[in-house]
This record gives structure tokens, C-alpha cells and sequence, in this order.
């Protein structure tokens, strides 16, 4: 039966590649343990949307380096939306986001839909409004002409860490 295979040619070629790449996978280093998230370095992307923004633009200093900066993002075509996204020290996600958009719908959209609560909470000697979600929690500093959002998933006081840290500066 020349050119014909069986099943069992068939079953002893997958082990082959098995047995291949198991090999593979052995010899390839990795860690298991090792903490997949991408950090970020946001300092030349503050400069320059502090030189954009029409508003005086919020990102934190002195956080400890246990925060970790993960995404960054400026978009002057959608409001000027100024994103900072970070993890915590419990690896829970807290975000800096501002715009020149202080709708209900833009709030919504960064807020995954949480509420205000019509509480309040002091950050470093600033009134914040205490926003509740099923997904996130906010703190919301609405300022001349633009709004200042800090959520996730971290807790409030967290929330208040990142907000207390938040230095406002528009470039000279």
C-alpha cells in the first residue's frame, strides 16, 4: 500500500513533534514567577502633552516605585484626553485620566459607569467627589474648563494616594 498512511503514522508523527517541542520548551529559559506586566516610563509623554493641553495637566510625583506606570496616552482629536494608567502596590489598576470633556458620557466611559455619591473626600487640602461602581471607583475634581478623574479598582484610599500625589502643570 504505497502512499496510503495510516492512522497509526499518524499517531507516531504527533509524538515526534511532541516530544520536539517539550524538548523546546526545556531548554528555552523562563520564569514562571516573573510578573508579566509592561511598565511604561511617562516622563517625556507628560512634557510634551503639558505643551498640548489646554488645561494644566495632572501626573503624580514621588508615588513609591512599588506604583508601576503601564500605559500612557495623550489624544488631542478626542477632547484632549490625557490617560495614565498604573498598578498599585496591590496590583490593583488605578488610572489618571483628564479631559477638556466634563460630560456625563465622557465621565461614564473613564468611570466604567459609576456614580456620584454626593460625598465628598480631602486630598492633600482639595475636595474630591466620591464616585461608586460595580467595576470602578473615582475620585473627580472638576476644574475651569476640564476634569480631573483618578479610578479602578483600588480602594479610595489608594485613589486619595494617587490624587495627593498629582502634581497640575501646564508647559511655560
Amino acid at each position: 500500500m504505497k502512499g496510503k498512511q495510516t492512522v497509526w503514522d499518524m499517531v507516531r508523527s504527533l509524538a515526534v513533534i511532541g516530544v520536539v517541542v517539550a524538548g523546546i520548551y526545556l531548554v528555552i529559559p523562563h520564569d514562571d514567577d516573573a510578573d508579566p506586566t509592561r511598565v511604561v516610563d511617562y516622563r517625556v509623554e507628560t512634557i510634551t502633552a503639558r505643551r498640548a493641553a489646554p488645561y494644566p495637566l495632572a501626573a503624580p510625583v514621588g508615588l513609591p516605585k512599588e506604583w508601576r506606570a503601564t500605559s500612557v496616552t495623550y489624544e488631542r482629536t478626542k477632547a484632549n484626553s490625557w490617560h495614565l494608567g498604573f498598578l498599585d502596590p496591590q496590583k490593583q489598576y488605578v488610572a489618571v485620566e483628564q479631559s477638556s470633556d466634563a460630560t456625563p458620557g465622557y465621565l461614564g466611559k473613564v468611570t466604567q459607569q459609576a456614580k456620584a455619591t454626593g460625598r465628598t473626600q480631602q486630598v492633600a487640602g482639595v475636595e474630591w467627589e466620591r464616585w461608586e461602581g460595580e467595576k470602578y471607583d473615582a475620585l473627580v475634581r472638576r476644574g475651569d474648563g476640564y476634569v480631573t478623574v483618578v479610578t479602578g479598582t483600588a480602594s479610595f484610599d489608594q485613589l486619595g494616594e494617587m490624587a495627593a500625589a498629582l502634581e497640575f502643570k501646564q508647559a511655560a
